[in-house]
Formats: structure tokens, C-alpha cells, sequence
């Protein structure tokens, strides 16, 4: 007969769950990466300077306000072409945007990697100034100092 099991021995290795590689565990900011790339070469393809390929800004069509997105499909364009000059020119906060993407993007995927958790925690002050910032951009660019900031 066999002696009973202890019940604060730790479980057999061989049945252990393995923590997941580096390949499984970068699984999802390679996904975000591949489709924020398509949807950059999309872009990059498909020129927003020409009309009819994309819906007009409805605050510019019926306000003729510009607003803080307005010049961020052309914006993205320009970074696809490599043309930074020209993207910052369409709209810079887009520009700043996809900065700040990439840098938390590269993030996410080195804490991936890793094996490390990645968490954003965003509260409401960071909510109120990104808002400040859409804001004083939107207002800044129809003013008539801020004419450099319409695409």
C-alpha cells in the first residue's frame, strides 16, 4: 500500500502550467503593431489631398472651424512618406500623437518581453489635460495668430 499524499507538498513539476516564451507573450503588441501599420500604409496609399477618398471634417464643412483633428489623415500621410517637415505642418498634435503611441507602444512590448505587467493608469487629471490640450489646440489654430496650424 501507498503512503498518502502530503497535502503541503508542492505540486509534481511535470504537471505545472509553464509560464508563456517571449513569442506568446509579444502576441498582442505585434497584433497593435500590424494593424496600426495598415492602417498607415492605407493612408500612405490612399492620399487624403485628393477629394472624395475621405469624409470631410462635419465641423469645418458646415462651422468652418478647424478642429483639432482636422489634417490628421494628411499628417499620418506625410509619416508615411517620411516627410516630417510636411506632417507637422498638416497637424502637429497628430504628429506629437503618434510619438507618443510609438514610445508607449515600444514600452508595452519591452514589459512584454520581459514578462512584466504594463499598465496605464490614467485618472481624471490626465483626462482633463489631454482635454485642455484639444482644446487650446483647437482654439489656438482659428485664431487668427494661429493661421500656421491649419493643415
Amino acid at each position: 500500500m501507498s503512503a498518502p499524499a502530503d497535502p503541503a507538498a508542492p505540486p509534481p513539476t511535470a504537471d505545472a502550467p509553464q509560464a508563456p516564451g517571449p513569442a506568446r507573450r509579444l502576441a498582442v503588441p505585434a497584433g497593435v503593431l500590424a494593424a496600426t501599420v495598415a492602417a498607415f500604409a492605407y493612408v500612405g496609399t490612399v492620399d487624403p489631398n485628393e477629394p472624395g477618398h475621405y469624409p470631410a471634417c462635419p465641423l469645418l464643412t458646415y462651422a468652418g472651424i478647424w478642429c483639432p483633428g482636422c489634417g490628421g489623415l494628411r499628417s499620418a500621410h506625410a509619416v508615411w512618406h517620411g516627410e516630417l517637415a510636411t506632417a507637422l505642418t498638416a497637424n502637429a498634435l497628430a504628429v506629437a500623437g503618434y510619438a507618443l503611441f510609438a514610445a508607449g507602444w515600444l514600452v508595452w512590448a519591452v514589459c512584454a518581453a520581459r514578462g512584466r505587467p504594463f499598465r496605464l493608469a490614467f485618472g481624471r487629471v490626465h483626462a482633463w489635460a489631454a482635454g485642455v490640450v484639444l482644446l487650446s489646440f483647437g482654439v489656438a489654430r482659428n485664431l487668427p495668430q494661429g493661421a500656421w496650424l491649419h493643415p
